[in-house]
């Protein structure tokens, strides 16, 4: 194959002047790739995106992909956050310019000065990032993000002992551990936002700070209060790599490797508050004592913040454009290279309306969304309700020792990490649907393993509480072993609306991930704190059964999707055309 570039002076440029048909040296007769369609080309000219096409490159599907998220990014400035208009000056009209002067002759067409990717080979695109980089960066954002869900249940297996210290109940001392989720949800009203505006890295390494310095105040809290309030800003922090760390492994992950990284994203988030209670019970009621259960939290959250700070660069690909074109201002002196991220002026009320409001708009005006967000929200707030129902089944019922009572949540584990083999296998299948659809990503296809998880997580759910709630006739295992089906329904279930989310909005990722936070978020903080008192009050298996019951209700919701998520996708204003 041949490389097809622009014409002299305007090479790796995006000018208005590009479109025209005499402003290219491309033939349309000139066939220079059986791979790469006519079409695609013809749409890289329109678009005036430079196309180079080497012999190292053979898959439509990256042709494909990269036009779309060029396309994307070439809109974005209009859609992150607004100017004023042209010609004027926060609305009014432009002032005289000084001195009896004139206006000066305008500058050229600034596209021309517009700084664009090389082409789909530039190995500064992020999704071209070297394996190894890319590796690199899911290993320390996956040890992050454990980090962050581990301390939101790490504080559960304490919550008795700060209870008798403090003098008050169960109930109260819960709440530093529903305040810490509590963070969870309204911290990415923040990141999502500042993500878009300045890249994934900075939020993550101001995220892990605060996370890791509150939860070494809540280690040194004298008083209640201090405990609450350090738990809130603890999780508030921790709501970063929740938030951005989706959005990074778009980032760097192309159609056929991002439904893999998320999976390791969805088990980051899911095994650390199961093994969080393990490690921590035994902590608890040992010489250390509750608070060593968050010095060691700060510890694994300081060290996610070295590494993240050392080792993790920016993914976001504007960001990385505003890079590029401050290299080549200093390297050429030339003041009119810019990144097209450069011309946003930042507008208090505009970033307000368009960004921090973002989230919200998109869950209360997209259907997919709120709907996907509903369940994982349920799916999610039985996490956290589970941590409360174990101890009563197996503490209470069994009257097993409390750090024993703990081991239990393994079996969920267990069942996480078969769910997770169970998306794996799924991929080949959702990969040969991309490939028919021309490269495209195909969202809907990542909802049969959604299906599977809403038929798994209500069995597990009946089959825990109807044998835990006869402890006298029914063996310890038996609701044990539940928790792999409840673990493998769960993954299922958030894991791959996750992905359907991902998939849906792309370069708006984060603003639909930082909707889906808030909501699971809600309900995560607020199922513990009535888990105790249904338990007890309705019994271990009516609780179990109208839980059951709920999960029956939505599980026809990835269905529905799959069905008639194309469509609606096809009136969305923030879902790319796919």
């Amino acid at each position: 194959m041949t490389d097809l570039e622009r014409g002299e002076g305007s090479n790796h440029q995006l000018s208005n002047e590009s479109n025209s048909s005499s402003e290219t040296d491309f033939d349309p007769e000139q066939i220079l790739s059986p791979i790469v369609s006519l079409e695609v080309r013809h749409k890289y000219e329109e678009a005036g995106i430079p196309l180079t096409i080497t012999k190292s490159r053979t898959d439509a599907a990256d042709d494909q992909e990269f036009l779309q998220r060029v396309l994307t990014e070439k809109s974005i400035s209009e859609q992150i956050v607004g100017g004023p208009g042209a010609g004027q000056i926060d609305g009014r009209p432009l002032p005289a310019f000084g001195k009896n002067k004139s206006y000066p002759p305008l500058l050229p067409d600034r596209e021309k000065y517009v700084v664009e990717w090389d082409g789909i080979e530039d190995p500064d695109y992020p999704h071209n990032f070297p394996l190894k980089k890319k590796i690199k960066i899911m290993s320390i954002l996956g040890f992050v993000t454990t980090t962050a869900a581990w301390g939101s249940s790490i504080f559960s297996t304490a919550t008795e002992i700060v209870a008798l210290k403090f003098h008050v109940s169960n109930v109260v001392a819960i709440l530093a551990m529903s305040l810490y989720v509590l963070g969870f949800a309204s911290g990415p009203l923040l990141w999502a936002p500042f993500s878009e505006l300045s890249g994934r890295r900075r939020p993550l390494i101001i995220g892990s700070f605060l996370f890791a310095v509150f939860n070494m105040a809540v280690a040194r809290a004298e008083d209640l209060q201090t405990i609450f309030i350090c738990r809130f800003f603890a999780g508030f922090g921790g709501a970063a790599p929740l938030t951005v760390v989706p959005a990074t492994f778009s980032d760097i992950f192309g159609n056929r490797g991002r439904g893999t990284a998320l999976v390791i994203f969805c088990a980051a988030v899911f095994a650390g508050p199961l093994i969080a209670p393990v490690v921590g019970g035994f902590i608890s009621y040992s010489y250390l004592g509750w608070r060593w259960t968050e010095y060691l939290t700060s510890i694994m959250g300081f060290f996610g913040f070295a590494l993240t700070v050392l080792f993790i660069e920016e993914t976001y690909a504007p960001v990385l454009l505003i890079e590029k074109a401050e290299k080549l201002r200093i390297a050429t002196g030339n003041w009119g290279i810019h990144a097209r991220q450069e011309q946003i002026s930042l507008d208090f009320k505009e970033l307000i309306e368009n960004n921090f409001s973002r989230p919200i708009k998109m869950l209360v005006t997209e259907p997919i969304l709120l709907l996907i967000t509903i369940y994982t929200a349920f799916v999610y707030g039985i996490l956290y309700l589970l941590l409360e129902a174990y101890p009563i089944i197996f503490y209470e019922g069994y009257h097993m020792k409390v750090q024993v009572s703990m081991l239990p949540y393994i079996g969920m584990v267990v069942g996480q990490l078969i769910g997770c083999g169970i998306v794996l296998a799924f991929e080949p299948r959702t990969l040969r649907l991309i490939i028919a659809n021309g490269g495209r990503p195909v969202p809907e296809a990542r909802l049969v393993p959604t299906m599977v998880g809403g038929v798994l997580l209500p069995i597990g759910m009946f089959w825990l509480t109807w044998t835990g709630a006869y402890p006298h006739s029914v063996h310890w295992a038996a609701p044990a072993v539940s928790g792999i089906f409840i673990g493998s329904g769960i993954i299922l279930i958030f894991l791959t609306s996750i992905t359907y989310l991902v998939e849906s909005y792309l370069i708006f990722a984060a603003s639909a991930i930082a909707a889906n936070t808030m909501l699971r978020s809600g309900f995560g903080a607020g199922f513990p704190l009535f888990a105790t008192a249904m338990f007890h009050n309705l019994g271990v298996q009516w609780a179990g059964t109208l839980l059951g019951c709920i999960g029956i209700l939505l599980a026809p919701v990835p269905m529905l999707f799959y069905i008639y998520g194309k469509r609606l996708r096809k009136v969305s204003k923030y879902a790319p055309n796919l």
